[in-house]
């Protein structure tokens, strides 16, 4: 019998997809703007199994954008109020959290586990190359998304393969990282080509390690992370499940 507050997906889907998107497993690496908003959308469409990792906490700064960023929430983990979050959503989905940045060996050793699909909603360019890579090397199905910052006009948000992706500096940043070892296309992504305004950029003046700051609106990381959850739920009740 179909649970009460699953019978608008079912009257859209019907119960053999919801079926197979309560076996699924997918990974959601980030928390941020886009990761928490695409791990709530397939917790309300009824995916089984989440794991999630991040090992930032919330600060204040995050409120503009995060879905998890609260005043009350300040100075906690992300997982934990994702993983406390999902729970109250659906009481029967099983998630794992992950409470730490993802790099070098964690990464392989993460994706030792089965997935039906990966988000990779990270915004450092190492572990987030160093992720789609293992992820294409596995033969697990991916979506990536690039840069929500500076951009304004939902309607050039795009869902393509990494190879058609232009205009963007990360995606450009992550092609030219990937072309190195000889990989060109392979996984999907959501990304905008519209160009970002300099003055919305604010570059480090005395930390010259840290990363610029771009500025964002609320609206535009969220509607990211809800393509992204597109992607993932569309295509797995579209594939096969040899289980």
């Amino acid at each position: 019998m179909i649970p009460e507050w699953q019978s608008r997906t079912a009257l859209l889907l019907g119960e053999e997809n919801l079926k197979l998107l309560a076996k699924s497993h997918v990974l959601v690496a980030g928390l941020g703007g886009v990761g928490a908003y695409a791990a709530e959308q397939l917790a309300r469409a009824g995916v089984g199994k989440l794991t999630l990792v991040d090992g930032d906490i919330i600060q204040a700064s995050n409120r503009n954008r995060q879905l998890l960023a609260l005043q009350s929430t300040e100075a906690k983990a992300k997982t934990a109020l994702m993983a406390e979050r999902l729970k109250d959503i659906n009481p029967q989905i099983e998630i794992e959290q992950v409470t730490t940045f993802i790099k070098d060996d964690k990464i392989p050793d993460l994706l030792s586990q089965h997935f039906d699909y990966v988000v990779d909603a990270i915004d450092s360019l190492s572990p987030k190359v160093f992720l789609l890579v293992n992820a294409l090397q596995k033969g697990l199905k991916t979506v990536s998304s690039m840069g929500a910052g500076g951009k304004m006009d939902p309607m050039l948000i795009q869902i393509v393969d990494i190879s058609k992706t232009q205009h963007c500096r990360l995606a450009f940043y992550i092609r030219k990282r990937l072309h190195k070892l000889g990989i060109r296309e392979g996984f999907t992504t959501v990304y905008s080509a519209e160009p970002v305004a300099k003055s919305s950029i604010e570059k480090p003046t005395t930390n010259q390690n840290r990363r610029s700051t771009v500025g964002t609106i609320s609206y535009m990381p969220a509607i990211f992370g809800c393509y992204c959850a597109s992607v993932v739920i569309r295509e797995l009740i579209d594939s096969p499940k040899s289980n």
